[in-house]
């Protein structure tokens, strides 16, 4: 299978099946709850190729994989016993990481609907608005029912994923989200109405959020008592009747009015502070964006954006959406300017999924954070589009994720367009004519070895590393892991040890030492960032015949001794010695040469690698 070996991998390193309380997924993140955090190897899963990042927040441990998440969540499914669900040995965290938490875990089976309905909505409205269908017509009736669907019974759905995170029965949580759109109840809108002489005032919860939530955490806490109450032999039909009895009347007299009233609150502050500074509300949003999406707290506005929508358009998703523009204007930027193929093709991946589908966690784990600078170029983006949108009183008419297609999603549409263009171009003109790479001071101490004439005319800068084994060098093609044989981590060479000593090629800092000491990270005082890997799936010893002399933030010299390891227990115990030596940050380099490429073995110490900026 394509994402076996990257689902094994992924479920190692966050400590083992047994240390997996929980896992959901979203658009682009696994996202687990693990018993203890301490045993998640970070550092590993980042080194991952599959891997774009590893973020913490919201009480969860999140694996940031991309657009194909989905394949690698059903891959641990099927061969694992993970409870994809709640469990009482979960971490708890703070009270506004156990928010975020279910938040996010109530939306994430969600997403796709509500994506996928709302870009049916924004189609509609451009073949209304281009004459190619009538409003009128039963087609567009039809299309349109799809469309609305999921945002009408919105509580239903939430009644059930949202009953699923608490360790409810999701069935029952569904039927208290139905009973609110039920015909009976939604006859009495705009009517007197009493319950057991209780005056109650229905409103319409079609489209709404926080009226479900409430009522649905609520009856999550019920049925537990109850539970406990009840005898087992009754409790099937009995704790869901009692449940239905007590929770639905409560909702319609309490927890809705309450709820609604919440909703409308927030939304009606949110349009407050706009009217009073739409510019100023708007940069904020803007510039801000981004960090929530880093930390994985950005569905905690979902369910305001929604309730806004459901009260006829929101203000807030055009003030974000500037951010996710900015994004795609950098990762169009970097891919119009790259002179890598690799980083081209890169650039060019990530930024098709978030111009067609606002899918952007791709250009920032996989661009926006390996290239720093480019951080700053969001921030300003982000923050002047989403100002433009705030003082132009943009709003969102459906729920869409912030992309070019969805762009009819937005009124007055011609407004939209200005303060997303804005960012979009801004994003791109700051990246091209600012640049995108965090270029070190250039100073070396290096003698300059010039590869052939030809080249020295031309070349500015060079760097020597020095090898830091003895062995047998070979191409990191002959590499049997595929994320260093396709240079997918960057370019390099790799060498055979015939001695289980590791030295320092450069003089740098020691910036990373796996907790396994299998592998080690160096920054040079040139700039270069070098991974000496010893071994293939050498983590799986856990540290076993691995003997780091070092620790990170070491300051270290050429030819310093940094790992002692044993070869021959490493390849009795069945894995593959064969290091790879990795230049990380290849993009920075015009070339990078093997100086002795006819060389079959070679020293510690003797001239490895030659870097040309």
């Amino acid at each position: 299978m394509k994402y076996e070996k990257l689902a094994k991998d992924i479920v190692q390193n966050v400590g083992g099946e047994e240390n997996i309380s929980s896992l959901v997924h979203c658009a682009t993140r696994l996202r687990f709850t693990l018993k203890d955090i301490k045993k998640a190897n970070k550092n590993e899963l980042e080194n991952n190729e599959g891997v774009l990042s590893v973020v913490q927040g919201g009480g969860q441990f999140q694996v940031v994989i991309g657009s194909h998440v989905s394949e690698v969540f059903k891959e641990i499914l099927k061969n694992t016993n993970i409870n994809n669900g709640n469990s009482s040995e979960e971490s708890k965290g703070s009270i506004p990481s156990q928010i975020f938490d279910v938040i996010s875990r109530s939306f994430s089976p969600l997403i796709g609907a509500l994506a996928g309905a709302g870009m049916l909505k924004a189609l509609l409205t451009v073949l209304v608005m281009v004459g190619w269908l009538s409003a009128e017509s039963s087609t567009y009736f039809i299309l349109s029912a799809a469309g609305n669907a999921v945002f009408f019974f919105l509580p239903i759905f939430l009644g059930i994923t949202l009953s699923i995170r608490l360790g409810a029965n999701p069935y029952v949580g569904g039927t208290i989200g139905a009973a609110l759109l039920e015909p009976n109840l939604t006859g009495l809108i705009g009517n007197p109405a009493s319950f057991l002489g209780i005056p109650a005032i229905v409103v319409d919860y079609s489209s709404t959020v926080f009226p479900v939530f409430i009522a649905v955490c609520i009856y999550a806490a019920l049925e537990k008592a109850l539970k406990k109450m009840i005898h087992k032999d009754i409790q099937m039909f009995l704790v869901p009747m009692i449940s239905l009895v007590v929770i639905v009347p409560l909702t319609v007299l309490l927890f809705g009015p309450f709820g609604t009233y919440v909703g409308n609150g927030i939304g009606v502050g949110i349009e407050f502070l706009s009217e009073r500074s739409g510019l100023l509300t708007g940069a904020v949003m803007g510039a801000g964006w981004t960090f929530l999406t880093l930390l994985g707290l950005h569905w905690g506005l979902v369910p305001i954006i929604l309730q806004n929508l459901g009260a006829g358009g929101d203000p807030l998703a055009p003030m974000l959406a500037a951010a996710p523009f900015a994004q795609i204007g950098i990762a169009f930027a970097i891919f119009m300017k790259a002179k890598d193929k690799q980083l081209k093709a890169l650039a060019g991946s990530t930024m098709l999924p978030g111009a067609l589908a606002g899918v952007t966690e791709p250009i920032l784990y996989g661009i926006i954070l390996r290239y720093r600078k480019t951080l700053v170029y969001v921030i300003i983006a982000g923050a002047i589009g989403g100002a433009i949108n705030g003082l132009l009183g943009s709003k969102a008419m459906v729920f869409a994720f912030p992309s070019f297609l969805a762009i009819p999603a937005y009124s007055p549409m011609s407004l939209f367009i200005v303060g997303a263009f804005t960012a979009f171009i801004l994003g791109a003109l700051l990246t091209i004519f600012l640049g995108f790479e965090n270029k070190k001071k250039e100073n070396s101490d290096h003698e300059i070895i010039t590869p052939n004439d030809e080249q020295s005319d031309a070349l500015t800068k060079r760097e020597i590393l020095v090898s830091p084994l003895t062995g047998e060098v070979k191409e990191l093609s002959e590499v049997s892991d595929a994320a260093f044989s396709s240079e997918a981590m960057g370019k390099g060479i790799a060498i055979i040890p015939s001695k289980g000593e590791v030295v320092s090629p450069v003089n740098g800092t020691v910036t990373a030492v796996f907790p396994t000491g299998h592998a080690i990270g160096i920054t040079s005082n040139d700039g270069a960032e070098i991974l000496i890997h010893i071994g293939i799936d050498t983590v799986q010893l856990n540290g076993e015949h691995f003997t780091p002399l070092v620790q990170s933030g070491d300051t270290i010299t050429q030819g310093q001794l940094l790992v002692k390891f044993d070869k021959e227990k490493i390849q009795e115990a069945g894995f593959d010695i064969i290091t790879p030596i990795i230049i990380t940050n290849t993009d920075r380099y015009i070339e990078i040469l093997n100086v002795n490429k006819n060389k079959r073995t070679i020293e510690t110490n003797e001239d490895l690698l030659t870097l040309i900026v």
